[in-house]
């Protein structure tokens, strides 16, 4: 376990999580429709997002709704389903990499739109993909030493501007086959929200216990994914091999201390495509039956990925069931959380 985080929770558990669709439907397709002149010139096959990548179609926000809007309305549905009163949040994290200007945090503005309490410890974490799943860590943690009773953590992610950006870019008349393919993993990304409420265990017997988990870093790769709000640079295939050689690492160190290789009921990877969770199962020798997809219709949504895809899954899922989070993040981090539903 050398170079790895193993951590244990003590009185932490999930008491409900929910997910926001962003409203509006953009098709692979459309996409593909209009990079047709750039496909046409440089000689490259349309349909890759669908028939590779395995992305359908993902979701922007209506013109009038921001992200932080979307992480405003998935902390409501989850406070809402969780019966926690917003005065009795102690910690509220944003976990966003979606982000409108430098300052203030997007945590302020969420946590103004609850109405949470003065007293209501609230920041952004921001870690690539990996966020919300930090995010839950840091709650967990609080909770465990006593410093809080509840958290809530929220994310909201928005692809339009960026991905706009992009196709506007790839469509210029010098672009290159390169061009395209180092920036053609923006076109993967969707917009949508998430959010947890997590509380202390030994009030909340229904609640799902968060149990533990494990961490590790590589960051000798942190510029195979860079990016802004205007464009986004991803070397894919090392990206791809450098992310799976972490995870295999991570598993080797953690998955006899947590008994992983016994089998969850489910994984709950973060979704990025066809091509990365089926290589990410056949690396860990995990059961691709057991992992629930939501990149064909709505795409990476970012660190809102993983909750998003559990939020989709609650109700397929029973008492008892072993649920591991996944993610791993551009840098490269990753981790992973097991929770007993």
């Amino acid at each position: 376990m050398t170079g790895q985080r193993i951590y244990r929770s003590s009185n932490a558990c999930l008491l409900a999580v929910q997910a926001v669709d962003a409203p509006r439907v953009v098709t692979s397709a459309a996409f593909d429709e209009r990079l047709a002149v750039t496909y046409r010139r440089l000689g490259m096959r349309p349909g890759l997002l669908e028939r590779v990548v395995g992305i359908r179609e993902r979701r922007w926000w209506a013109d009038d709704v921001t992200y932080a809007d979307g992480a405003a309305m998935a902390g409501a549905k989850a406070l809402a389903e969780s019966g926690i009163d917003a005065t009795q949040i102690g910690l509220m994290v944003n976990t966003s990499v979606s982000q409108a200007h430098l300052e203030p945090s997007t945590a302020v503005a969420v946590h103004h739109s609850l109405g949470l309490g003065p007293h209501c410890l609230n920041f952004d974490v921001a870690n690539a993909c990996l966020g919300f799943v930090n995010g839950i860590q840091i709650a967990t943690a609080m909770i465990d030493c006593g410093q809080i009773d509840y958290a809530l953590v929220v994310n909201g992610e928005d692809a339009r501007a960026v991905q706009e950006a992009t196709i506007a870019r790839l469509s210029g008349p010098q672009v290159t086959a390169t061009q395209v393919m180092d920036e053609f993993a923006t076109l993967t990304l969707g917009s949508g929200a998430a959010a947890t409420v997590l509380g202390p265990a030994d009030r909340h017997p229904e609640g799902h216990r968060v149990v533990g988990g494990a961490t590790r870093a590589s960051t000798e790769h942190h510029a195979l994914c860079v990016g802004d709000i205007e464009m986004i640079r991803t070397d894919s295939k090392l990206l791809l091999e450098a992310g799976l050689e972490l995870s295999a690492a991570l598993w080797e160190g953690a998955a006899e201390e947590f008994d992983w290789a016994a089998g969850m009921d489910r994984y709950i990877i973060h979704q990025i495509s066809q091509v990365h969770t089926s290589a990410l199962c056949r690396t860990l020798g995990i059961d691709e039956a057991r992992v629930p997809l939501t990149f064909p219709l709505y795409g990476n949504i970012g660190p809102a990925s993983v909750p998003y895809t559990l939020a989709k899954e609650v109700q397929d899922l029973k008492a008892g069931d072993r649920v591991l989070l996944m993610g791993i993040g551009s840098g490269l981090n990753a981790s992973c959380t097991e929770i007993r539903w």
